[in-house]
């Protein structure tokens, strides 16, 4: 599958849930949402995934995490 193919399906799971649900909930709402989704096509999923920070070769404890990371099929 290429990235286009991709960008297009997980565009379009967005646009359903924002459909379905609506506007102004809080974010975390939106992210379990499409990490339901996507998990249902098939993807691999990866949520609040810690990320590293290094500041001058040493390494930060600030506690940053990625969203969702999504696995190729």
């Amino acid at each position: 599958m290429t990235e286009n193919e991709i960008s297009y399906k997980i565009i379009g799971v967005a646009i359903e849930i924002h459909k379905s649900i609506g506007p102004g909930l809080l974010e975390f709402a939106y992210e379990s949402a499409l990490s339901f989704d996507l998990m249902e096509m098939g993807f691999g999923i990866k949520q609040q995934y810690p990320m590293l920070f290094v500041y001058k070769d040493v390494k930060q404890n600030i506690g940053y995490r990625i969203d969702l990371i999504v696995n190729n099929l």
